[in-house]
Protein backbone atom coordinates (compact mmCIF):
# COMPACT_ATOMS: atom_id res chain seq x y z
CA UNK A 1 0.00 0.00 0.00
CA UNK A 2 1.25 3.39 -0.34
CA UNK A 3 2.04 5.71 2.24
CA UNK A 4 -0.60 8.34 3.39
CA UNK A 5 1.68 11.27 4.51
CA UNK A 6 -0.62 14.19 4.59
CA UNK A 7 -0.57 14.69 8.26
CA UNK A 8 0.31 18.01 8.98
CA UNK A 9 3.33 19.41 10.87
CA UNK A 10 1.56 21.60 13.19
CA UNK A 11 -0.59 18.49 13.98
CA UNK A 12 2.69 16.54 15.31
CA UNK A 13 2.24 15.51 18.80
CA UNK A 14 4.75 13.96 21.11
CA UNK A 15 3.27 10.06 20.21
CA UNK A 16 4.17 11.41 16.83
CA UNK A 17 7.38 12.23 17.06
CA UNK A 18 8.48 9.47 19.55
CA UNK A 19 7.53 6.47 17.50
CA UNK A 20 8.46 8.69 14.27
CA UNK A 21 5.36 8.05 12.47
CA UNK A 22 5.39 10.68 9.87
CA UNK A 23 8.85 10.27 9.55
CA UNK A 24 8.42 6.66 8.09
CA UNK A 25 5.67 7.58 5.95
CA UNK A 26 1.99 6.87 8.43
CA UNK A 27 -0.11 8.08 10.18
CA UNK A 28 -1.60 6.65 13.75
CA UNK A 29 -4.87 5.72 12.39
CA UNK A 30 -2.61 3.54 10.34
CA UNK A 31 -0.62 2.39 12.94
CA UNK A 32 -3.37 1.22 15.27
CA UNK A 33 -5.21 -0.40 12.26
CA UNK A 34 -2.05 -2.50 11.72
CA UNK A 35 -1.82 -3.25 15.44
CA UNK A 36 -5.39 -4.79 15.48
CA UNK A 37 -4.94 -6.61 12.07
CA UNK A 38 -1.65 -8.31 14.28
CA UNK A 39 -3.38 -8.95 17.39
CA UNK A 40 -6.65 -10.74 14.95
CA UNK A 41 -4.36 -13.14 13.36
CA UNK A 42 -2.43 -13.54 16.29
CA UNK A 43 -4.90 -14.33 19.01
CA UNK A 44 -5.48 -17.91 18.45
CA UNK A 45 -2.19 -18.32 20.16
CA UNK A 46 -4.40 -17.87 23.68
CA UNK A 47 -6.27 -20.42 22.46
CA UNK A 48 -3.99 -22.96 20.86
CA UNK A 49 -0.86 -22.99 23.52
CA UNK A 50 -3.05 -24.23 26.24
CA UNK A 51 -4.50 -27.08 23.96
CA UNK A 52 -0.63 -27.96 22.87
CA UNK A 53 0.84 -27.72 26.33
CA UNK A 54 -2.06 -28.69 28.81
CA UNK A 55 -3.89 -31.62 29.68
CA UNK A 56 -0.79 -34.01 29.93
CA UNK A 57 0.78 -34.83 33.19
CA UNK A 58 4.27 -34.46 34.52
CA UNK A 59 6.47 -36.31 36.59
CA UNK A 60 4.67 -34.83 39.61
CA UNK A 61 1.82 -36.00 38.52
CA UNK A 62 0.14 -33.14 37.75
CA UNK A 63 -0.71 -30.51 34.53
CA UNK A 64 1.01 -26.90 33.20
CA UNK A 65 -0.13 -24.36 36.33
CA UNK A 66 0.51 -27.28 39.10
CA UNK A 67 -3.22 -28.09 38.60
CA UNK A 68 -4.44 -31.86 38.49
CA UNK A 69 -7.89 -29.93 36.59
CA UNK A 70 -7.45 -30.01 32.63
CA UNK A 71 -10.47 -26.85 32.50
CA UNK A 72 -8.13 -25.12 34.91
CA UNK A 73 -4.78 -25.37 33.69
CA UNK A 74 -6.14 -24.41 30.42
CA UNK A 75 -6.94 -20.87 31.99
CA UNK A 76 -4.23 -20.73 33.67
CA UNK A 77 -1.88 -21.06 30.40
CA UNK A 78 -4.11 -18.81 28.43
CA UNK A 79 -3.95 -15.64 30.55
CA UNK A 80 0.01 -16.37 31.37
CA UNK A 81 -0.13 -16.09 27.38
CA UNK A 82 -1.64 -12.99 27.02
CA UNK A 83 -0.33 -11.47 29.18
CA UNK A 84 3.48 -12.06 28.62
CA UNK A 85 2.38 -11.42 24.61
CA UNK A 86 1.13 -8.22 25.65
CA UNK A 87 3.74 -7.01 27.88
CA UNK A 88 6.72 -7.51 25.32
CA UNK A 89 4.61 -6.73 22.41
CA UNK A 90 4.56 -3.62 24.63
CA UNK A 91 8.40 -3.53 24.99
CA UNK A 92 9.04 -3.81 21.30
CA UNK A 93 7.11 -1.14 20.24
CA UNK A 94 8.41 1.24 23.17
CA UNK A 95 12.14 -0.17 23.45
CA UNK A 96 12.83 -0.95 19.55
CA UNK A 97 9.69 0.96 17.72
CA UNK A 98 9.47 -1.87 15.56
CA UNK A 99 6.02 -2.87 14.03
CA UNK A 100 6.18 -6.47 15.42
CA UNK A 101 4.40 -8.17 17.97
CA UNK A 102 5.88 -11.47 20.11
CA UNK A 103 3.71 -14.08 21.83
CA UNK A 104 4.63 -18.00 23.14
CA UNK A 105 6.84 -19.72 19.83
CA UNK A 106 5.10 -22.72 18.07
CA UNK A 107 6.84 -25.30 17.91
CA UNK A 108 8.80 -24.66 21.25
CA UNK A 109 5.88 -25.04 22.92
CA UNK A 110 5.66 -28.58 21.44
CA UNK A 111 8.89 -29.41 21.98
CA UNK A 112 8.25 -28.82 25.93
CA UNK A 113 4.99 -31.30 26.03
CA UNK A 114 7.17 -33.71 24.38
CA UNK A 115 10.10 -34.08 26.44
CA UNK A 116 7.44 -33.96 29.41
CA UNK A 117 6.31 -36.81 27.59
CA UNK A 118 9.18 -38.52 26.73
CA UNK A 119 10.90 -37.74 30.73
CA UNK A 120 7.70 -38.08 32.63
CA UNK A 121 9.71 -41.26 34.18
CA UNK A 122 12.58 -38.81 35.21
CA UNK A 123 10.16 -36.83 36.89
CA UNK A 124 10.96 -34.43 35.02
CA UNK A 125 8.17 -31.29 35.66
CA UNK A 126 6.84 -28.54 33.55
CA UNK A 127 8.58 -26.31 35.89
CA UNK A 128 12.41 -27.52 35.25
CA UNK A 129 11.56 -27.32 31.52
CA UNK A 130 10.43 -24.03 31.51
CA UNK A 131 13.53 -22.90 33.56
CA UNK A 132 15.87 -24.25 30.53
CA UNK A 133 13.69 -21.86 28.46
CA UNK A 134 14.86 -19.25 31.09
CA UNK A 135 18.50 -20.45 30.72
CA UNK A 136 18.27 -20.02 26.99
CA UNK A 137 17.01 -16.78 26.72
CA UNK A 138 19.90 -15.28 29.11
CA UNK A 139 22.42 -16.76 26.70
CA UNK A 140 19.93 -15.30 23.48
CA UNK A 141 20.51 -11.82 25.75
CA UNK A 142 24.37 -12.74 26.16
CA UNK A 143 24.85 -12.60 23.06
CA UNK A 144 22.81 -9.98 21.64
CA UNK A 145 24.65 -7.56 24.02
CA UNK A 146 28.39 -9.13 22.92
CA UNK A 147 27.29 -8.04 19.55
CA UNK A 148 27.48 -11.49 18.04
CA UNK A 149 23.73 -11.80 17.47
CA UNK A 150 23.81 -8.83 15.35
CA UNK A 151 27.18 -9.76 14.14
CA UNK A 152 25.78 -13.15 12.29
CA UNK A 153 22.32 -10.74 11.02
CA UNK A 154 25.02 -8.65 9.03
CA UNK A 155 26.85 -11.31 7.77
CA UNK A 156 24.06 -13.18 6.11
CA UNK A 157 24.45 -12.48 2.20
CA UNK A 158 21.65 -10.52 0.19
CA UNK A 159 20.66 -13.28 -1.82
CA UNK A 160 20.05 -15.45 1.32
CA UNK A 161 17.87 -12.71 3.14
CA UNK A 162 15.54 -12.12 0.30
CA UNK A 163 15.12 -15.69 0.18
CA UNK A 164 14.52 -16.07 3.81
CA UNK A 165 11.48 -13.19 3.43
CA UNK A 166 10.06 -15.45 0.39
CA UNK A 167 10.34 -18.61 2.71
CA UNK A 168 8.21 -17.20 5.19
CA UNK A 169 5.78 -15.95 2.85
CA UNK A 170 5.30 -19.44 1.47
CA UNK A 171 4.97 -20.57 5.30
CA UNK A 172 2.54 -18.31 6.56
CA UNK A 173 0.50 -19.17 3.90
CA UNK A 174 0.74 -22.61 4.07
CA UNK A 175 0.21 -22.20 8.07
CA UNK A 176 -2.74 -19.89 6.69
CA UNK A 177 -4.36 -22.51 4.65
CA UNK A 178 -3.47 -25.63 7.39
CA UNK A 179 -5.54 -23.43 10.25
CA UNK A 180 -8.33 -23.19 7.68
CA UNK A 181 -8.55 -26.67 6.68
CA UNK A 182 -8.49 -25.59 3.05
CA UNK A 183 -5.76 -28.38 3.38
CA UNK A 184 -5.00 -31.09 5.95
CA UNK A 185 -3.66 -34.49 6.27
CA UNK A 186 -5.76 -37.09 4.83
CA UNK A 187 -8.05 -39.69 6.67
CA UNK A 188 -6.86 -42.22 4.70
CA UNK A 189 -3.50 -43.78 6.07
CA UNK A 190 -0.64 -44.41 3.91
CA UNK A 191 -1.96 -41.74 1.16
CA UNK A 192 -0.18 -38.57 0.45
CA UNK A 193 0.94 -36.02 3.18
CA UNK A 194 -1.61 -33.46 2.51
CA UNK A 195 -4.88 -33.03 0.33
CA UNK A 196 -7.77 -30.34 -0.04
CA UNK A 197 -10.28 -30.35 2.04
CA UNK A 198 -11.73 -33.17 2.74
CA UNK A 199 -11.34 -36.75 0.81
CA UNK A 200 -10.03 -34.35 -2.10
CA UNK A 201 -12.83 -32.01 -1.75
CA UNK A 202 -14.01 -28.32 -0.34
CA UNK A 203 -16.74 -29.37 1.77
CA UNK A 204 -18.09 -27.69 5.31
CA UNK A 205 -19.43 -24.30 6.28
CA UNK A 206 -15.76 -23.36 7.60
CA UNK A 207 -14.04 -23.57 3.89
CA UNK A 208 -16.43 -21.40 2.37
CA UNK A 209 -15.70 -18.75 4.83
CA UNK A 210 -12.27 -18.84 4.38
CA UNK A 211 -12.48 -18.66 1.05
CA UNK A 212 -14.86 -15.91 1.23
CA UNK A 213 -12.00 -14.22 3.39
CA UNK A 214 -9.40 -14.49 1.02
CA UNK A 215 -11.88 -13.37 -1.98
CA UNK A 216 -13.00 -10.52 0.11
CA UNK A 217 -9.44 -9.04 1.20
CA UNK A 218 -8.05 -9.70 -2.34
CA UNK A 219 -11.03 -7.76 -4.33
CA UNK A 220 -10.41 -5.20 -1.22
CA UNK A 221 -6.49 -4.20 -1.86
CA UNK A 222 -7.00 -4.73 -5.18
CA UNK A 223 -9.61 -1.83 -5.02
CA UNK A 224 -6.97 -0.31 -2.64
CA UNK A 225 -9.49 0.27 0.20
CA UNK A 226 -8.03 1.25 3.64
CA UNK A 227 -8.13 -1.40 6.39
CA UNK A 228 -8.77 -4.03 3.58
CA UNK A 229 -7.38 -6.86 5.92
CA UNK A 230 -9.30 -6.06 8.51
CA UNK A 231 -12.65 -5.76 6.76
CA UNK A 232 -11.61 -8.83 5.76
CA UNK A 233 -11.55 -10.32 9.18
CA UNK A 234 -14.44 -8.75 10.67
CA UNK A 235 -16.38 -9.88 7.67
CA UNK A 236 -15.46 -13.11 7.98
CA UNK A 237 -16.10 -13.17 11.47
CA UNK A 238 -19.22 -11.86 11.41
CA UNK A 239 -20.12 -14.85 7.83
CA UNK A 240 -18.98 -17.61 10.69
CA UNK A 241 -21.23 -16.18 13.60
CA UNK A 242 -24.40 -16.29 11.11
CA UNK A 243 -23.37 -19.63 9.88
CA UNK A 244 -23.29 -20.87 13.05
CA UNK A 245 -26.54 -19.85 14.44
CA UNK A 246 -27.96 -21.34 11.91
CA UNK A 247 -26.27 -24.88 11.19
CA UNK A 248 -25.34 -25.10 14.86
CA UNK A 249 -21.90 -27.10 13.96
CA UNK A 250 -19.61 -26.67 16.80
CA UNK A 251 -16.37 -27.69 17.61
CA UNK A 252 -14.47 -30.51 16.26
CA UNK A 253 -14.81 -33.87 18.12
CA UNK A 254 -12.07 -36.66 18.54
CA UNK A 255 -12.94 -39.93 19.44
CA UNK A 256 -10.27 -42.26 20.43
CA UNK A 257 -8.04 -39.71 18.16
CA UNK A 258 -9.78 -39.82 15.17
CA UNK A 259 -11.52 -36.92 14.26
CA UNK A 260 -15.58 -37.59 13.55
CA UNK A 261 -16.71 -34.32 12.08
CA UNK A 262 -14.10 -32.83 9.88
CA UNK A 263 -16.54 -30.19 8.56
CA UNK A 264 -17.09 -28.07 11.86
CA UNK A 265 -14.56 -25.39 13.22
CA UNK A 266 -10.94 -26.09 13.85
CA UNK A 267 -10.50 -24.22 16.81
CA UNK A 268 -12.60 -21.60 17.54
CA UNK A 269 -16.70 -21.77 17.77
CA UNK A 270 -17.74 -18.81 16.11
CA UNK A 271 -20.75 -17.40 18.76
CA UNK A 272 -21.42 -14.78 20.71
CA UNK A 273 -20.39 -15.63 24.57
CA UNK A 274 -22.98 -15.65 27.48
CA UNK A 275 -20.25 -13.13 29.12
CA UNK A 276 -17.73 -11.01 27.38
CA UNK A 277 -15.78 -10.17 30.85
CA UNK A 278 -13.75 -12.83 33.13
CA UNK A 279 -11.63 -12.42 35.70
CA UNK A 280 -7.67 -13.43 35.10
CA UNK A 281 -6.03 -15.89 37.39
CA UNK A 282 -2.18 -15.19 37.52
CA UNK A 283 -1.16 -18.01 39.20
CA UNK A 284 1.01 -19.49 36.13
CA UNK A 285 3.43 -16.35 36.33
CA UNK A 286 6.94 -17.61 38.10
CA UNK A 287 6.27 -21.86 37.68
CA UNK A 288 9.77 -22.56 36.76
CA UNK A 289 12.90 -24.38 38.18
CA UNK A 290 16.37 -22.63 36.86
CA UNK A 291 18.32 -25.65 37.25
CA UNK A 292 15.60 -28.94 38.32
CA UNK A 293 16.54 -29.95 34.33
CA UNK A 294 20.49 -30.88 35.10
CA UNK A 295 19.35 -33.13 37.71
CA UNK A 296 16.79 -34.91 36.36
CA UNK A 297 18.03 -35.75 32.88
CA UNK A 298 21.38 -35.14 33.58
CA UNK A 299 23.88 -32.47 31.76
CA UNK A 300 23.99 -33.60 28.12
CA UNK A 301 20.88 -34.23 27.66
CA UNK A 302 19.94 -30.78 29.22
CA UNK A 303 22.17 -29.18 27.41
CA UNK A 304 21.10 -30.20 24.02
CA UNK A 305 17.43 -29.00 24.66
CA UNK A 306 18.87 -25.84 25.18
CA UNK A 307 20.97 -25.98 21.94
CA UNK A 308 17.98 -26.63 20.40
CA UNK A 309 15.69 -23.99 21.71
CA UNK A 310 18.56 -21.23 21.42
CA UNK A 311 19.12 -21.91 17.59
CA UNK A 312 15.00 -22.05 16.92
CA UNK A 313 15.05 -18.71 18.83
CA UNK A 314 18.22 -17.29 17.37
CA UNK A 315 16.89 -17.90 13.78
CA UNK A 316 13.14 -17.68 13.40
CA UNK A 317 13.86 -13.99 15.02
CA UNK A 318 16.39 -13.12 12.41
CA UNK A 319 14.10 -14.32 9.67
CA UNK A 320 11.30 -12.91 10.90
CA UNK A 321 12.75 -9.66 11.62
CA UNK A 322 14.19 -9.42 7.71
CA UNK A 323 10.53 -10.73 6.41
CA UNK A 324 9.18 -7.50 8.59
CA UNK A 325 11.36 -5.01 7.59
CA UNK A 326 11.09 -5.76 3.54
CA UNK A 327 7.62 -5.74 3.77
CA UNK A 328 7.58 -2.34 5.91
CA UNK A 329 10.24 -1.14 3.45
CA UNK A 330 12.22 0.03 6.65
CA UNK A 331 15.63 -2.14 5.68
CA UNK A 332 18.84 -0.63 5.04
CA UNK A 333 20.90 -0.52 1.96
CA UNK A 334 22.51 -3.49 3.48
CA UNK A 335 19.12 -5.12 4.29
CA UNK A 336 19.71 -4.60 8.02
CA UNK A 337 16.49 -2.90 9.93
CA UNK A 338 16.88 0.32 12.47
CA UNK A 339 17.67 -0.39 15.88
CA UNK A 340 18.61 -4.05 15.36
CA UNK A 341 20.16 -3.89 18.72
CA UNK A 342 17.07 -3.09 20.76
CA UNK A 343 14.71 -4.87 18.36
CA UNK A 344 17.13 -8.34 19.81
CA UNK A 345 17.22 -7.35 23.49
CA UNK A 346 13.59 -7.25 23.29
CA UNK A 347 13.33 -10.60 21.42
CA UNK A 348 16.01 -12.28 24.49
CA UNK A 349 13.97 -10.50 27.08
CA UNK A 350 10.86 -12.19 25.96
CA UNK A 351 12.39 -15.54 25.92
CA UNK A 352 13.33 -15.47 29.32
CA UNK A 353 9.55 -13.88 30.18
CA UNK A 354 8.03 -16.48 28.52
CA UNK A 355 10.04 -19.21 30.65
CA UNK A 356 9.94 -17.42 33.73
CA UNK A 357 5.91 -17.21 33.22
CA UNK A 358 4.97 -20.57 32.68
CA UNK A 359 3.85 -20.66 29.09
CA UNK A 360 6.98 -21.70 27.21
CA UNK A 361 9.44 -18.93 25.27
CA UNK A 362 8.03 -16.02 23.94
CA UNK A 363 9.41 -15.08 19.92
CA UNK A 364 8.45 -12.74 17.39
CA UNK A 365 5.49 -13.31 15.22
CA UNK A 366 5.71 -13.36 11.24
CA UNK A 367 1.91 -12.76 11.49
CA UNK A 368 2.79 -9.00 12.45
CA UNK A 369 3.30 -9.11 8.50
CA UNK A 370 -0.38 -8.69 8.49
CA UNK A 371 -0.29 -5.50 10.43
CA UNK A 372 2.31 -4.03 8.34
CA UNK A 373 0.69 -4.83 5.15
CA UNK A 374 -2.29 -3.12 7.18
CA UNK A 375 0.04 0.11 7.02
CA UNK A 376 1.92 -0.46 10.44
CA UNK A 377 5.41 1.35 10.40
CA UNK A 378 6.48 1.52 13.27
CA UNK A 379 6.03 0.57 17.16
CA UNK A 380 2.82 2.05 17.77
CA UNK A 381 1.35 -1.16 16.30
CA UNK A 382 3.06 -3.29 18.76
CA UNK A 383 2.03 -1.41 21.71
CA UNK A 384 -1.73 -1.72 19.98
CA UNK A 385 -1.22 -5.29 19.55
CA UNK A 386 -0.46 -5.39 22.69
CA UNK A 387 -2.28 -3.59 25.20
CA UNK A 388 -5.00 -5.78 23.45
CA UNK A 389 -3.28 -9.44 24.39
CA UNK A 390 -3.59 -7.31 28.17
CA UNK A 391 -7.21 -6.68 27.97
CA UNK A 392 -7.90 -10.40 26.21
CA UNK A 393 -6.84 -11.48 29.65
CA UNK A 394 -10.32 -9.62 30.95
CA UNK A 395 -12.30 -10.00 27.61
CA UNK A 396 -11.51 -12.84 26.68
CA UNK A 397 -14.49 -14.35 25.44
CA UNK A 398 -14.86 -11.71 23.60
CA UNK A 399 -11.64 -12.04 21.87
CA UNK A 400 -12.11 -16.36 21.43
CA UNK A 401 -15.12 -15.38 18.96
CA UNK A 402 -12.61 -14.96 16.25
CA UNK A 403 -12.27 -18.52 14.42
CA UNK A 404 -9.32 -19.56 12.61
CA UNK A 405 -11.44 -19.63 9.57
CA UNK A 406 -11.59 -15.73 9.64
CA UNK A 407 -7.88 -14.85 10.23
CA UNK A 408 -6.45 -17.58 8.35
CA UNK A 409 -7.36 -15.83 4.66
CA UNK A 410 -4.86 -12.56 6.39
CA UNK A 411 -1.96 -14.76 6.47
CA UNK A 412 -2.53 -16.05 2.66
CA UNK A 413 -2.62 -12.78 1.16
CA UNK A 414 0.16 -11.46 3.01
CA UNK A 415 2.07 -14.57 2.32
CA UNK A 416 1.66 -14.04 -1.42
CA UNK A 417 2.57 -10.62 -1.13
CA UNK A 418 5.84 -11.49 0.37
CA UNK A 419 6.47 -14.16 -2.21
CA UNK A 420 6.33 -11.20 -4.67
CA UNK A 421 10.20 -10.02 -3.59
CA UNK A 422 11.38 -13.79 -5.11
CA UNK A 423 11.77 -12.41 -8.28
CA UNK A 424 15.23 -10.16 -6.24
CA UNK A 425 16.78 -13.61 -6.49
CA UNK A 426 19.05 -14.75 -9.45
CA UNK A 427 17.65 -17.85 -10.09
CA UNK A 428 20.29 -18.02 -13.33
CA UNK A 429 23.55 -18.25 -10.59
CA UNK A 430 23.78 -21.69 -9.15
CA UNK A 431 25.74 -19.78 -5.67
CA UNK A 432 22.60 -18.09 -5.40
CA UNK A 433 19.90 -19.97 -6.08
CA UNK A 434 20.15 -23.23 -4.97
CA UNK A 435 21.11 -21.96 -1.28
CA UNK A 436 18.04 -19.74 -1.82
CA UNK A 437 15.70 -22.48 -3.01
CA UNK A 438 16.27 -24.51 -0.28
CA UNK A 439 15.47 -21.83 2.18
CA UNK A 440 12.86 -21.30 0.65
CA UNK A 441 10.33 -24.57 0.33
CA UNK A 442 12.54 -25.94 3.08
CA UNK A 443 10.25 -23.56 5.92
CA UNK A 444 6.51 -24.98 4.30
CA UNK A 445 7.75 -28.44 3.79
CA UNK A 446 9.14 -28.99 7.21
CA UNK A 447 6.51 -26.08 8.81
CA UNK A 448 10.04 -24.61 10.72
CA UNK A 449 11.34 -21.53 10.12
CA UNK A 450 14.91 -22.25 11.20
CA UNK A 451 15.52 -25.79 9.18
CA UNK A 452 15.24 -23.63 5.89
CA UNK A 453 17.49 -21.09 7.32
CA UNK A 454 19.64 -23.74 8.08
CA UNK A 455 19.55 -25.59 5.32
CA UNK A 456 20.23 -22.51 2.98
CA UNK A 457 23.41 -21.42 5.33
CA UNK A 458 24.54 -25.32 4.61
CA UNK A 459 24.16 -24.85 1.32
CA UNK A 460 25.55 -21.31 0.84
CA UNK A 461 29.18 -22.75 2.34
CA UNK A 462 29.15 -26.30 0.61
CA UNK A 463 28.39 -24.34 -2.81
CA UNK A 464 31.18 -21.70 -2.64
CA UNK A 465 33.59 -24.75 -1.85
CA UNK A 466 32.56 -26.83 -5.05
CA UNK A 467 33.16 -23.35 -6.80
CA UNK A 468 36.51 -22.90 -5.05
CA UNK A 469 35.39 -19.35 -3.48
CA UNK A 470 35.83 -21.00 -0.19
CA UNK A 471 37.51 -17.48 1.12
CA UNK A 472 34.56 -15.51 -0.16
CA UNK A 473 32.39 -16.76 2.59
CA UNK A 474 32.24 -14.65 6.16
CA UNK A 475 34.07 -16.13 8.77
CA UNK A 476 30.44 -16.38 11.14
CA UNK A 477 29.11 -18.14 8.63
CA UNK A 478 30.98 -20.94 8.47
CA UNK A 479 30.85 -21.17 12.59
CA UNK A 480 26.98 -21.04 12.04
CA UNK A 481 26.75 -23.62 9.69
CA UNK A 482 28.64 -25.83 11.96
CA UNK A 483 26.16 -25.46 14.60
CA UNK A 484 23.69 -25.90 12.34
CA UNK A 485 25.49 -29.29 11.16
CA UNK A 486 25.31 -30.03 15.19
CA UNK A 487 21.35 -28.96 15.67
CA UNK A 488 20.09 -31.27 12.22
CA UNK A 489 21.99 -34.17 14.18
CA UNK A 490 20.65 -33.37 17.90
CA UNK A 491 19.40 -36.64 17.93
CA UNK A 492 21.78 -39.29 17.09
CA UNK A 493 24.10 -36.90 19.24
CA UNK A 494 21.91 -37.19 22.13
CA UNK A 495 22.00 -40.40 21.79
CA UNK A 496 25.60 -41.69 21.33
CA UNK A 497 26.68 -39.54 24.27
CA UNK A 498 23.74 -40.93 26.61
Amino acid sequence: MSADTTTRPDTASGLDRFFKITERGSTVAREVRGGVVTFFTMVYIVVLNPIILSGVVDGSGSMIGGTTDLAESKLLVAVGTAVVAGVMSIAMGVFANFPIALAAGLGINGLITGMVITHASDKITYADLMGLVVIEGVIILVLVLTGFRKAVFKAIPPPLKVAISVGIGLFIAFIGVIDAGFARRPTTPGSVPSELGIGGSLTGWPTLVFVVGVFLIAILLIRKVKGAILIGIVSATVLAMVIEAIFKLGPRVYDKGVLTNPDTWVLTVPALPSSVTNTPDLGILGQFSLLGSFGKLGIITASLFVFSLLLADFFDTMGTVVAIGTEAELLDDEGNPPNTDRILVVDSVAAIAGGAGGVSSNTSYIESASGVEEGARTGLASVVTGILFLLATFLAPLFAVVPSEAAAPALVIVGFLMMTQVTNIDWHDMEVALPAFLTIVLMPFTYNITVGIGAGFIAWVLVKIAKGHARRIHPLLWVVSGLFVLYFAKTPLEALFT
